[in-house]
């Protein structure tokens, strides 16, 4: 299961293992204030392509696309969050006000929308199949 939060928000003992997926760190915290397991920044959209978003609805459905085939290419970005998944609840955070429309939001549909990914990350992790 993975859950969206805003890095802002008070941790929960719900959130399970909690990863911040953005690329730049959140305006106004320190790294200590954090509750996390990581900082997978570069889980996060490439700075390029998070120019070009700029946080636009209208630009979604493109920025989702070009987001994905960048996930693809950085397995080693996400396959924490996918080793997490194996032992409980995982939380993506990230700072933007938009709770609909940024890359935490794409990544967990990313990692949902095909089981094969989460077999392509633990096939990596060098422990065989089950």
């Amino acid at each position: 299961m993975i859950q969206l939060k805003r890095v802002y928000d008070k941790p929960q003992s719900s959130d399970g293992a909690r990863f911040l997926v953005d690329r730049l760190w959140p305006r106004g915290l320190r790294k200590t204030d954090v509750h996390m397991e990581g900082w997978l920044k570069e889980a996060g959209p490439s700075t390029p392509l998070r120019k070009w978003f700029a946080h636009d609805p209208d630009k979604w459905t493109e920025f989702q696309r070009r987001y994905f085939a960048e996930l693809e290419e950085r397995q080693e970005a996400w396959k924490p969050i996918v080793q997490a998944m194996k032992r409980g609840p995982v939380t993506l955070l990230y700072s933007s006000h938009d709770e609909e429309h940024n890359n935490a939001a794409a990544l967990k549909r990313f990692l949902e929308k095909k089981p094969a990914r989460r077999k392509i990350a633990s096939a990596s992790d060098g422990a065989g199949g089950d």
